[in-house]
């Protein structure tokens, strides 16, 4: 998600995002402190002790992890009945702060407002399915010119865009080009939305065009084809999952393909600047994945084919 273009891939529709190899164990939580000679002790790198003490002073300080999301994109981040934060990243989230000892703070932000947010230090993280891509890497324009800083990302998940139609469709929506001819409802400012507005560049040459309805929320979108208005809705796997699996919404809503388009995958959003915060929460997460918490709260929120094995600081295409 987010405003900026990404090279989109076609994908086999029965194919599941790729999960990388185990990475080398990093060393454990219980090896906290090396004792030295004399009175002193060091830290053992690596370490639980050793990355709680280089989380950046002021963040340690105030013993809080300030983190921005767009709480309205379930089962990734939302508000739960008590309004609460819940679904994957702010579990995932909490699971790293509290590794690192810091108590997470979620602010709910529109998803076109969280890099900014980043770069201008209001928050010290977004977690919002926000697609880790080469073009926000760089702060790169869609004319290829310096739009803003970049951002950094620590990426955690694997995920591809599906296609989700009215329950009972016959339509065989399987290639970009069939979607010509046809209305496609999108979040506005996501990646889904930004390959939708190629597509209908490109629609023209099938002697068809491709109508693109853009919302604000991703349940807008579901509205217009649940009326007949779209015939499909454009949006990351984990959520097309839930659309047609929970029981409010199974029944109305059914997949059209798995992964139509490898998207690329979710990433921590950090401030080019703060390469010590994406240091240690890459490793901290690293550990949440070799401790097995991370695998539980993806079968949680049944997404576990987008898991992956460990970190990867950018490395989105």
């Amino acid at each position: 998600m987010h405003r900026t273009r990404n090279t989109l891939r076609t994908l086999n529709p029965a194919a599941t995002p790729a999960r990388p190899l185990r990475a080398a164990a990093v060393l454990g939580a219980g090896s906290l402190l090396l004792t030295g000679c004399g009175s002193g002790t060091s830290t053992v790198p690596g370490s639980q002790a050793d990355l709680r003490a280089r989380v950046p002073k002021a963040i340690r300080a105030a013993g809080v992890l300030k983190i921005g999301s767009y709480l309205h994109y379930p089962p990734v981040d939302f508000r739960d009945s008590n309004a609460k934060p819940a679904g994957l990243d702010p579990e995932i989230a909490t699971a790293i702060g509290d590794y690192l000892g810091l108590r997470v703070e979620f602010t709910d932000l529109p998803f076109e407002k969280l890099i900014p947010a980043v770069q201008a230090k209001q928050i010290d993280l977004a977690m919002s399915a926000v697609i880790d891509t080469k073009q926000r890497q760089l702060g790169a324009a869609d004319d290829g010119h310096q739009a803003d800083p970049g951002v950094d990302f620590v990426d955690y998940f694997s995920t591809g865009t599906s296609m989700v139609v009215k329950a009972g469709s016959q339509l065989q929506l399987t290639t970009v080009d069939s979607l010509c001819g046809h209305t496609v409802a999108v979040q506005r400012g996501t990646l889904q939305d930004e390959f939708a507005t190629r597509q209908q560049a490109a629609c023209p040459r099938t002697g068809k065009q491709l109508q693109v309805n853009r919302f604000d929320s991703d349940d807008q979108a579901l509205a217009e084809v649940a009326d007949g208005t779209a015939v499909a809705d454009l949006n990351d796997y984990p959520v097309a999952q839930y659309n047609t699996t929970t029981p409010e919404r199974a029944g109305r809503f059914q997949l059209a393909s798995t992964h139509f388009l490898q998207s690329g995958p979710y990433g921590v959003t950090v401030s080019k600047d703060e390469t010590e915060l994406r240091d240690v929460i890459s490793k901290a997460l690293d550990q949440v994945i070799l401790g097995g918490g991370y695998d539980k709260i993806l079968a949680k929120w049944n997404v576990s084919p987008g898991a992956v094995s460990s970190t990867v600081v950018n490395g989105g295409l």
